[in-house]
């Protein structure tokens, strides 16, 4: 162990996420002993499990399932200590049977109900039709939408976000002042009907989300701009969230240093995805490290991505996983890159909840070639390409879990 993972965190007291005092370390520590009893299975079929107590949205980090919780089981949760979760809900499916029983959001609902802290985005997927305007036929289906989940979720989530990658998920024609007015209207039909419905003292926070490639100078725009002065200026909302997939490390400064300064005092930042996946795609068709190849015998002329292939096709042993990973530089140069980039979120002192993807999912591994987006290296869990380990529990990347077990309790 390092020192900076045998650092002491201070005994200071905390409400949880549901206004009850209790430490921070006392909140992890009781997650770790009490989620002990939680079965294997996703969600809704543990035999009478000990509740958890999550700590406040104050510099917390989760994990994320995105959309597809069918493969995240709280006995992975309980493994690395988390006790935040967060996923997204795409809008349409309001449109596709009962609410309630939806895998996004029946897992958050029992989540919520065993003590963990829970965020959940909403996603309006409009890539391939024109954003809804106020007043439209398509403005109404959406409001409609949002009449079925609210009920569901406000006083059950912690944090609901109004959004999840809205200036990725929109045509680009549609990335400016069309953008920000669907997206304005949608939040205020929130915030009126949370008002209405769940009371003044509801317990969900609000935050409107997220922005993606602040890093870029292109992706600042009048566009980011507004959404940004709507957040500042809107009381209801907490804050905003962002979305850093980085090309190199600290790049999330300039996330930070574009979005802080324009919110509220008062307000916070989620981020409720963050990883450096550029930077591994601009190494999948590199050779792979010839001290590998040696090892497993393996041709030296065999790419990063093909390695990957082959581990799709048939599961590697955890150790051998480990040294494809530590023998690759472009990787082991940067595995303490979750705990350094989340020690950077916490030092603005304005962050609430980030979450880390939890576990690997059917679309990173789908026709997986050269040029794919290589999600599946930012995974704890890697179900897809590492044998299930001695404890039934999936193969995993052994640097992430470690630092997302530390970072809980510091």
């Amino acid at each position: 162990m390092t020192s900076r993972e045998a650092e002491e965190v201070p005994m200071r007291k905390f409400p949880d996420s549901r206004g009850h005092p209790v430490s921070r370390r006392s909140a992890l520590g009781l997650a770790g002993v009490a989620a002990a009893g939680l079965a294997l299975s996703g969600c809704g079929d543990d035999p009478v499990p000990q509740p958890i107590t999550a700590p406040p949205p104050d510099g917390v980090l989760g994990a994320n399932f995105n959309g597809d919780p069918g493969r995240v089981t709280f006995a992975e949760l309980e493994n690395i200590s988390a006790t935040w979760l967060r996923g997204f809900f795409p809008m349409p499916q309001a449109d596709r049977g009962a609410v309630p029983e939806h895998p996004v959001i029946r897992m958050l609902t029992t989540a919520a109900a065993k003590g963990y802290g829970t965020v959940l985005s909403l996603k309006f997927p409009y890539a391939g039709e024109p954003l809804p305007t106020p007043g439209s036929p398509a403005m109404t289906t959406a409001l409609r939408r949002l009449d079925a989940v609210l009920p569901e979720v406000l006083g059950k989530v912690d944090i609901l976000v109004i959004g999840n990658e809205p200036f990725i998920e929109c045509r680009p024609q549609d990335r400016v002042q069309r953008l920000n007015v669907c997206y304005e209207t949608l939040a205020q039909h929130v915030i009126a009907y949370r008002q209405r419905n769940c009371g003044a003292d509801c317990t969900t926070q609000l935050y409107l989300g997220a922005l993606n490639r602040l890093d870029r100078p292109d992706w600042r725009t009048p566009a980011t701009e507004r959404w940004l002065d709507f957040t500042r200026d809107t009381p209801a909302l907490s804050g905003v969230d962002i979305h850093p997939h980085l090309q190199a490390p600290g790049d999330d400064r300039r996330f930070l240093d574009y979005v802080l300064p324009r919110l509220r005092t008062d307000q916070k930042f989620l981020a409720t995805e963050f990883s450096l996946v550029l930077l591994w795609k601009q190494h999948l068709k590199d050779p792979v490290d010839p001290r590998f190849a040696d090892r497993y015998r393996v041709s030296r002329s065999k790419k990063v991505w093909q390695v990957v292939r082959d581990a799709i096709e048939s599961p590697f042993p955890q150790q051998k996983w480990d040294d494809f990973l530590a023998l690759s530089p472009w990787f082991d140069n940067h595995r303490e890159f979750l705990r350094d980039q989340v020690d950077r979120f916490r030092e603005t002192s304005r962050l609430a909840v980030a979450t880390y993807g939890v576990t690997q999912d059917t679309a990173m591994v789908t026709g997986f070639g050269p040029d794919s987006m290589p999600w599946l290296f930012n995974s704890v869990f890697c179900p897809f390409v590492v044998r299930a380990g001695q404890d039934g529990l999936p193969g995993r990347t052994t640097a992430w879990a470690g630092q997302f077990r530390q970072l809980q309790t510091r």
